[in-house]
């Protein structure tokens, strides 16, 4: 016989082995009992809950030839035998997502004349009913308000906002929970013990947790487990290593690295999870959930119980709460909470996950009160290693008092190549024609000049936060960078970057060299930034 998985051999056959879900288990026991039975009924709820097992084990009582007191079916009369087998004519099973026009419901319609071959009621469980098309919902609505006396629906779908309002209005609602992580590994509990396998009460906990108040998924999760680690006790250890926790070693490393304001680590471990082909949406998850991890215990004691994690990871945690204070990891998770809904909706994914890392190693691009204590925090990390702070600069930004010294601005380099004058007066196209909307964003932030050797030269400004981050942008992808002005250019042409610490405007210093050498074409280009 061939192997069957336990979510689908554990399937509840009595109302009494649905778990997290009394409160609509004893409403439709009760009307069982009373004969209060509905013509149609909708089942609503996230993705393992519950409601296909809750709709068959209601169709098999309500067939049932000697309920037992409470309402639930026997078990053992001919009609409970035949739902149990599968076999069972009285239980109509749909699925909307492929069956889901008018010529399906019409079948329908016409089948509900003929009435049951045994049994009381014939039951029909659509599932995934949002599927249906609207014709479909138009036609399926007489029916389904004035069924025959023996006819039963039961609509089951996990997106209830797509059921049209007229029928809603002809159904009579039940709203399957999440499933608590206690009680899924209470039953995880009771499934092993079936099977005869040893496992540890932590690692069925983590296994809850990761199915997110889904009971369907945890069986699978732990039927995963047990297959990796045949023959063997299970432990939290092991069940780590299977679901792919194995990882919070790279966290560890990532956090470190920007807790130590080291990006260009940090960028490698990026480049590490790429070529490892890890999913980065779910890599920001994670990463996420460690930083609450490490909130967890850096903002109380004893919250030991609360962390998943192995013991020798937990280690590292505790060492790492006592590197970085409770505001910066609250800013860390603020970010990258906002990078996670950003990277749904992007194709650069990639990118946004090194510019939030950048923002993470350099809170000075940013000006929010949690910055601002990372930045006093690392000011006083660099005083107690000895390190010198360098001295302010006197000149001011643009702005500045009058008592400033008097800024000199360059002059123009007397010999400039062509190949920078073509650029110069082309460079509004070349940034419209770049692939990336990023880095023609950041690009067009640099303050476009040429330097005493006639070079090309980008010049962004230290003391502007969004230009600073331009600027670390850039250097990270110097070689992409190239490649597009080189490929437009047709020649290996040389790009630098300057970042200015002067706290003076690159506009009161530097050239304005676009706009002297843009007015011979007079190029009108606007690039859209990002």
């Amino acid at each position: 016989m061939s192997y069957m998985a336990l979510y689908r051999k554990f399937r509840p056959q009595e109302f009494s082995e649905v778990k997290g879900q009394d409160h609509i288990v004893t409403t439709l026991k009760n009307q069982i009992r009373t004969g209060r039975i509905g013509h149609a009924y909708l089942f609503t709820g996230t993705r393992g809950t519950g409601k296909t097992t809750m709709a068959k084990l209601f169709a098999k009582a309500v067939n049932c030839e000697s309920p037992l007191e409470d309402g639930s079916p026997c078990g053992e009369c001919p009609c409970c035998r035949a739902a149990n087998e599968g076999n069972s004519m009285n239980v109509i099973e749909l699925d909307a997502a492929a069956h889901n026009g008018v010529d399906d419901i019409r079948q329908i319609i016409e089948e509900v004349a003929y009435p049951p071959s045994q049994g009381k009621y014939k039951v029909y469980i659509v599932d995934e009913v949002h599927e249906l098309s609207g014709s479909a919902f138009n036609a399926f609505l007489k029916t389904l308000e004035e069924p025959p006396s023996y006819v039963i629906f039961i609509l089951a779908t996990t997106e209830v906002h797509k059921i049209p309002i007229t029928i809603m209005s002809r159904v009579q609602r039940y709203d399957f929970r999440r499933i608590t992580i206690e009680t899924i590994a209470a039953r995880l509990r009771e499934l092993c013990d079936a099977e005869g396998v040893n496992v540890e009460d932590k690692a069925l906990n983590y296994i809850a947790k990761v199915g997110d108040g889904s009971m369907r998924d945890s069986i699978s999760l732990l039927d995963q487990c047990i297959a990796f680690y045949i023959g063997e006790d299970l432990t939290y250890d092991k069940v780590l290593k299977t679901l792919g926790a194995v990882d919070t070693e790279i966290f560890s490393k990532l956090l470190r690295a920007v807790a130590s304001h080291n990006a260009n680590e940090a960028i490698a471990i990026v480049e590490e999870v790429v070529i490892l082909g890890r999913e980065l949406e779910q890599f920001v998850s994670d990463f996420i959930w460690y930083l609450r991890n490490l909130m967890l215990l850096s903002g109380g004691e004893d919250m030991e119980d609360a962390l998943d994690m192995s013991s020798e990871n937990l280690d590292l945690l505790k060492e790492e709460s006592h590197m970085v204070e409770l505001d910066v990891i609250l800013r860390y998770i603020r970010i990258m909470s906002e990078l996670a809904g950003q990277m749904k909706y992007s194709s650069q994914k990639r990118v946004l996950l090194e510019i939030a890392i950048i923002k993470l190693c350099s809170p000075q691009t940013e000006e929010d009160f949690g910055s601002i204590l990372d930045r006093i925090h690392l000011l006083e990390q660099k005083m107690e290693e000895g390190i010198p702070m360098m001295a302010a600069p006197m000149a001011q930004a643009s702005g500045g008092s009058a008592s400033a010294e008097p800024v000199k601005k360059k002059e123009f380099p007397k010999a400039v190549g062509d190949d920078v004058k073509k650029v110069l007066r082309e460079w509004k196209q070349i940034l419209a024609e770049s692939d990336s909307g990023l880095l023609r964003s950041f690009l067009g932030k640099g303050n476009a000049t040429v330097e005493e050797d006639g070079s090309f030269v980008l010049v962004f400004d230290a003391h502007e936060a969004t230009q600073k981050t331009a600027y670390d942008t850039c250097l990270l992808h110097e070689g992409e960078i190239k490649k597009m002005i080189n490929d437009y250019m047709e020649l290996d042409f040389p790009v630098k970057f300057v970042l200015n610490n002067s706290g003076v405007d690159s506009t009161r210093i530097y050239p304005d060299a676009l706009s002297h050498f843009q007015e011979e074409n007079d190029i009108q280009i606007e690039v859209e930034d990002f």
